[in-house]
């Protein structure tokens, strides 16, 4: 029988860089064929050989509350009804606006883009043109979207500034960029002792995502706003993936420790292509045309993406909603956990909201390096098997898993019962 999904990646592959247009979804860390995906309802999606799998990468976070929600996509219908972009204000921008401030603390302004890299991009300009400065610090790991500034990589001591990890970036645009250890508050100290007048923003995935999930101490976080405080720096959390996903407030509110800019985006768009960044209107107010920070974007606050992500953000104020998306994801790590010790396997896993993460490890990692030394080839095979039994996972050891409002107790049952299996055949 022809494989729908190895026939599209063949061709996909000739007229597509390896195939697809995000390189995650190549399967290359894991291997094997992708699944082109045809349709996704609820916890679940279809590929293109009409295989059902239990989805949890949810569209790497935006599905938070399941795939094709009936409320979410009739919003859509009414507003592309009306009209598909117009490149004028509209009242849905307003409204966003006004939901975000309202939910995200200490965001008084905010500013709509179309995406997670652009919603840095534009905070760590706006952060330079504030401070009038040009160093940032940015944390082994942490991913913040591929702007040029942000895709840089450690250097061998602790005040060599970075290489670019990506052909393409200029060394003068990296120059720029210090990478430090994620949850080295010693590290972090010293560089600001040494340089603190330099430095326009530190910034930082509070939860990260990218590096698998792995939580900041408070500790860190807390030694990060004093620091930039006592030396007038821009603190920016990047909650584009941790942001209404580990709680309604984000991550500022589990830690109590604020920002000044937060970057926003994944679940604020409901699964259409919307991101945010905002924060003091003082430093909001640098922004054109107010002020001489530039940026634009002729899809930003697009009508029919801010609808789904209006009515998004509206189904997960519901009561109880994050009770029951923390409880499940719960379930689901700790049924892991102990079916893995069942089988004799080293494993580990954690989970914060409706994030996890799943690691081949004696214990949950705290950096990247830590994360690193976690079994790779173990969590490929476990990923191969758990496909083969309808489970999708994210396919890299790399990456977190999210769980929507719509995986419910069979579900997670279903998952577990699966990973019991494969964690025998390891």
């Amino acid at each position: 029988m022809t494989n729908k999904n190895e026939t599209l990646f063949n061709r996909a592959q000739k007229t597509t860089p390896g195939g697809v247009n995000s390189p995650v979804r190549a399967f290359r860390s894991v291997g094997g064929t992708p699944r082109f995906i045809t349709r996704a309802e609820g916890p679940y999606f279809w590929d293109a050989d009409d295989r059902r799998y239990i989805d949890y990468i949810g569209s790497w976070g935006p599905a938070i509350v399941g795939h094709a929600h009936p409320q979410v996509v009739s919003a859509v219908q009414v507003a592309a009804a009306r009209g598909l972009s117009f490149g004028a204000p509209t009242e849905g921008e307003v409204l966003m606006a006004e939901e975000i401030c309202k939910l995200v603390p200490g965001v008084e302004q905010v500013r709509l883009v179309s995406s997670g890299t652009e919603a840095t991009m534009s905070a760590l300009r706006l952060a330079r043109g504030a401070t009038k400065r040009d160093k940032i610090i940015k944390f082994e790991g942490c991913y913040h979207g591929h702007a040029d500034s942000l895709l840089v990589k450690a250097g061998s001591g602790l005040l060599t500034f970075g290489n670019p990890t990506s052909a393409g970036v200029p060394e003068d645009f990296s120059k720029h960029t210090l990478v430090l250890d994620y949850n080295n508050c010693e590290q972090l100290e010293e560089v600001f002792q040494s340089i603190g007048d330099q430095i326009a923003c530190v910034i930082v995935e509070p939860i990260a995502g990218n590096m698998n999930l792995i939580r900041a101490t408070p500790a860190f976080l807390e030694t990060m706003r004093r620091l930039c405080s006592a030396h007038g720096s821009v603190l920016i959390f990047d909650e584009v993936m941790c942001g209404f996903r580990v709680g309604l407030h984000g991550a500022q509110a589990l830690y109590q420790v604020q920002a000044d800019i937060v970057c926003m985006g994944k679940v604020i768009g409901g699964g259409l292509p919307v991101a945010a960044f905002g924060g003091r209107a003082d430093l909001m107010g640098h922004m054109a045309p107010l002020g001489g920070v530039y940026q634009a974007g002729t899809l930003s606050g697009n009508p029919v993406a801010v609808a789904a992500g209006m009515t998004t953000l509206k189904i997960i104020q519901e009561d109880g909603f994050y009770e029951t998306l923390s409880a499940q994801t719960r379930k689901l790590v700790d049924g892991l956990a102990a079916a893995a010790k069942e089988a004799g396997v080293t494993f580990c896993a954690d989970a914060v909201g409706g994030m996890f993460g799943l690691y081949f490890a004696a214990k949950v990692p705290t950096s990247y390096a830590e994360m690193m030394a976690s079994d790779k080839e173990k969590f490929n095979r476990f990923f191969h098997l758990m496909l083969d039994a309808g489970v999708y996972l994210a396919p890299s050891a790399f990456e977190a898993g999210f769980v929507s409002i719509q995986h419910d107790d069979a579900i997670v049952d279903a998952t577990i019962a699966a990973a019991m299996q494969a964690f025998a055949q390891l």
